[in-house]
């Protein structure tokens, strides 16, 4: 393994509750060159920071001596093409420019990935297995040590009642069956710097009740401290399966087109660029660009959408979708490795490794709270008999009850259980928050800046109005496209979307002309055909003050107007705008509904983003540089609020930086999801308010879990101290704490409907 990177990430199997995270943590710190450490329980990965010194070779070792096994993971990321800096509104009037119509269609080829190499395998050994990853929870080899304590367990009271004799004895050996290797790990991990792990305190708990005549009982809870574990497991690889079923998604094969041949591949080893074929009723196999074929595709597996997308050439489509009536051909663009599930699936991963405030507060108290334990249970074995004349039999007993009520794992599990199936929900959602920082803070914004283009808006202009002069609005959008035809301006495309809609017949040009800042001319049918700025068309044809005045009105409603002349007639006109996201006004009264200040910050022209910001019922701040951005995220901050900024990532860079957290909207690129704290991938402006519901009910559910875990200690802390309890009813309320605190967090997978 190499030695001189600054980061390691390992794939850890076994290991299924947080006591093991921990105590994985405390030893790995502990080596030579390591500054710092994440270790996710629900991911099953462990990240390292080190530096030139460290031994991986050790480090691998000292975790398989804790009884893990481990395996490195090399990063299955490629560095996407990034988008273009400033925001540019095409709605903007002033920023129709027929000068870059270009109307020879480009060949857009997909950039490159890399395809990572398969991490080596470390073979491990399997000594602490909390339950299993793969397979039946019996198959384990924590699942086969439950059944066999358990039948040991059976057999020493089948002995008691026969060979009442050697009753102690069996029940002895019956709890050596599970205490053996609880105690081995107790000692590596005492070794490892973690003295007092929640196996110590079992063992302690356990090799104390032989002493005091307590082996029936103490064999008993063994078997129930291995079932709790047990329980554990299956919980935590339900939380696991929650966001790896998304790759099951993704088909294992694929129909590679080569040389006018199609054959049968594996979908892993679609290099970018390679076309493929996809059926109808086929799950799309790799992340791609469509170059021939129109159909509808449904995305609700990766993006929830209810209703299937109608998708035709240049349009991406994700690995996992499926097609649904028409044959498509595809361009890959991403290796398997970096397709949109494999992304999202490592961003979660990467998230559930890095520690919420509540969850690194919780880490810290239970340094102190399991010592602390340990020390009253002492005080509880020895005090009364020494200085009250107890019975030392009673007390010691006790006290060992209270070493058992004591084990934190309830507590300790009850923060990362919640993030991390909160963060799988969202993923499932088609949101995404990198870690649990995040998912914390965004629960208590107060005040969202927002983006215009791309973020309120789709991002894309439409044609609004198509007003008639001289000719009928079917020729007007007729002649219009068909000087537009081949062109990739925003506006161009926008006319083009608009013909193809009303299925409109597109004559032949011939002589197409593009007139730098002025628009474009054309030949149709021997007769000379100007689209272009209402100037350039003044220049042309006088305008009637009545036409001008309808031009200005469209333009105060921050639309754009390409007007047309045939001949000599002046025509019609065609307007244009970058319109609302369909859900966008729903979405900000659902802010504003809770509470939540909202703000569009914005490049574009003040007539632009007044006539957006009115339709939407939004406070506008336009012609803003980042820096601009920038400066009043930090006046919000500075007048109280808890600010978040949603934009694309890239323009707004300074803002997302400055604000408390940052959203990127859009697709799940690369650059979306990397530059920001939070991505909402399908870009529903009603998805803001949907995280910050999140990050709420999974702060109810924290509170909730810690409530319960240290309320049933506390319970029977007193019911054990007065004598109504004991070792058993101490094992239930440290095993049921447990498993309700993970069953409370696993809630949270569902919607919030259900």
């Amino acid at each position: 393994m190499t030695t001189n990177a600054t980061q390691s990430r390992y794939r850890i199997e076994g290991m299924d509750c947080a006591s093991c995270a921990s105590k994985i943590d405390t030893a790995v710190r502990r080596m030579p060159g390591v500054s710092e450490v994440s270790v996710s329980v629900t991911a099953g990965t462990m990240t390292i920071h080190h530096d030139n010194t460290s031994d991986l070779d050790a480090i691998a070792k000292k975790v398989k001596g804790l009884g893990y096994s481990v395996a490195p993971l090399t990063s299955g990321r490629a560095t996407a093409p990034n988008r273009t800096g400033g925001e540019h509104d095409p709605g903007d009037p002033a920023g129709h420019d027929h000068d870059d119509h270009d109307h020879d269609h480009a060949d857009h080829k997909g950039d490159d990935h890399a395809t990572p190499a398969p991490a080596d395998k470390m073979e491990g050994l399997h000594g602490h297995d909390h339950g299993p990853t793969d397979g039946s929870w019996w198959r384990s080899k924590k699942g086969r040590l439950t059944i066999a304590c358990g039948a040991a367990l059976i057999a020493a009271y089948a002995i008691g009642q026969f060979v009442p004799s050697i009753a102690s004895y069996a029940f002895i050996a019956a709890m050596l069956v599970g205490l053996i290797p609880i105690a081995r790990r107790a000692i590596m991990a005492a070794m490892a710097g973690t003295p007092f792990s929640i196996e110590m305190l079992m063992t302690i708990a356990a090799v104390g009740a032989v002493f005091i005549d307590a082996g029936e009982e103490a064999a008993a809870v063994v078997f129930l401290f291995l079932v709790g574990e047990l329980l554990e497991g299956v919980a935590a690889r339900r939380a696991r399966a929650s966001i790896q079923a998304l790759t099951a998604l993704v088909p294992k094969t694929a129909l590679l087109e080569e040389n006018g041949q199609t054959r049968e591949v594996p979908a892993d080893s679609l290099a970018v660029g390679a076309i493929i074929l996809v059926r109808p009723g086929d799950r799309i196999p790799a992340d791609g660009v469509i170059v021939s074929g129109e159909g509808s595709i449904d995305e609700s597996p990766v993006t929830g959408e209810s209703t299937p997308v109608s998708k035709g050439v240049g349009a991406n489509t994700f690995a996992g979708t499926v097609n649904i009536d028409a044959a498509l051909r595809l361009r890959v663009t991403a290796a398997a490795s970096d397709n949109t599930i494999a992304r999202v699936v490592k961003l979660v991963e990467e998230a559930q490794e890095s520690k919420a405030p509540t969850e690194r507060f919780i880490d810290r108290f239970s340094k102190y709270y399991t010592p602390g334990v340990v020390v009253v249970a002492a005080l509880v074995a020895i005090i009364p008999p020494l200085l009250f004349a107890g019975q030392w039999g009673e007390w010691v007993y006790k006290g060992l009850a209270i070493l058992l009520i004591g084990c934190p794992c309830a507590l300790v599990i009850s923060t990362p259980a919640a993030i991390a199936a909160s963060l799988s929900s969202g993923a499932r959602r088609g949101l995404l928050l990198k870690g649990g920082a995040v998912l914390e803070n965004i629960g208590k914004v107060t005040a969202i800046a927002l983006d215009k283009t791309g973020t309120l808006t789709a991002g894309k202009p439409k044609v609004t109005d198509i007003i008639a002069f001289d000719r009928n609005e079917a020729d007007v959008l007729k002649y219009a496209s068909a000087l537009e035809t081949g062109s990739s301006h925003p506006l161009a495309i926008a006319i083009l979307g608009k013909a193809t809609d009303e299925k409109v017949a597109v004559p032949q040009v011939t002589d197409a002309k593009a007139l730098g800042g002025k628009g474009v001319t054309a030949s149709v049918d021997g007769t000379e055909v100007f689209l272009g700025s209402p100037k350039a068309a003044g220049e042309r044809v006088p305008l009637p003050a009545e036409h001008q005045a309808r031009i200005t009105a469209l333009n105060d409603e921050g639309k754009t107007v390409s007007v047309l002349i045939i001949g000599d007639t002046l025509a019609g006109a065609i307007a244009m705008r970058d319109e609302p996201r369909p859900d966008a006004l729903a979405g900000l009264k659902a802010l504003t509904d809770a509470g939540i200040k909202t703000v569009m910050l914005t490049g574009d022209n003040t007539r632009t983003a007044t006539a957006i910001g009115k339709q939407l019922g939004i406070e506008v701040r336009a012609e803003l540089m980042p820096e601009d951005k920038q400066r009043i995220v930090g006046e919000l901050k500075a007048q109280g609020f808890i600010v978040a900024k949603v934009g694309d990532g890239i323009n707004d860079a300074p803002a997302l930086a400055a604000a408390d957290v940052g959203i990127a909207m859009g697709g799940g690129t690369d650059v979306a999801l990397e530059t920001a704290d939070a991505a909402v991938l399908h870009g529903r402006v009603a998805d803001i308010a949907a995280m910050i519901d999140l990050s709420k009910r999974t702060m109810a559910n924290i509170r909730q879990n810690i409530t319960m875990s240290l309320g049933l200690k506390a319970v029977f802390l007193v019911t054990t101290v007065i004598g109504i309890t004991g070792l058993w009813p101490a094992i239930l309320a440290d095993t049921g704490a447990t498993v309700l605190v993970t069953m409370n967090a696993l809630r949270l997978l569902r919607s919030p409907t259900a």
